[in-house]
């Protein structure tokens, strides 16, 4: 069983890769985002990048800083399969997941103008935002030293690789593609 756990900034193209790892490579996809959904419905409040930040910081401090990523893989234990984890954003959670075996940290980044671009392009419920606060939103979740917050900085520091996304998904798909050839040796 290999886990892929995968960060990176806003908009920078995790969907991306996990689209391709699913459809092409039969992946199972365990995603933070929707883990933190169903606990904001769940809750009665409004889904937004606020309410899920808020749930996901409570969570951890109430728990563990790597709670949810623990329950995804628990999830994705008894599947057996191959599976990726999407939206990784503590060093707790990456400290977690690299007790267990065959994993390996996937970052992803790209020119900010690029990413907003994307989201404004995907149109989901958390990205209807102005430039001003989509900066403000990846900055919040940047750095910190609260082991129970984001910091994704620390994060892509710690991916065993990191891919930057400024050109085509053919282009992302085959450095994917080289680097599933490297793990796999």
């Amino acid at each position: 069983m290999l886990i892929i756990g995968i960060t990176g900034t806003l908009g920078a193209g995790k969907g991306t890769i996990v689209e391709y790892l699913v459809e092409h490579k039969q992946f199972k996809h365990y995603s933070v985002r929707s883990y933190l959904i169903e606990e904001i419905e769940k809750r009665k409040l409004i889904v937004n990048r606020d309410s899920m930040t808020m749930i996901a910081n409570e969570l951890r401090a109430k728990h563990s800083p790597s709670y949810v990523t623990d329950q995804l893989y628990n999830k994705a234990l008894i599947s057996g399969s191959n599976c990726i984890i999407e939206s990784i954003r503590t060093p707790g959670e990456i400290d977690s997941l690299r007790e267990k075996d065959n994993f390996f940290l996937f970052a992803i980044d790209a020119p900010s103008e690029i990413r907003y671009q994307r989201i404004l392009q995907r149109k989901s419920e958390t990205d209807n935002i102005s430039y001003q606060t989509f900066i403000e939103n990846e900055n919040r979740e940047m750095d910190t030293e609260d082991p129970n917050k984001q910091n994704l900085r620390r994060c892509i520091e710690m991916a065993d690789f990191i891919f930057e996304n400024s050109g085509s998904i053919n282009e992302l798909e085959s450095k994917v593609e080289e680097v599933l050839i490297k793990i796999n040796k």
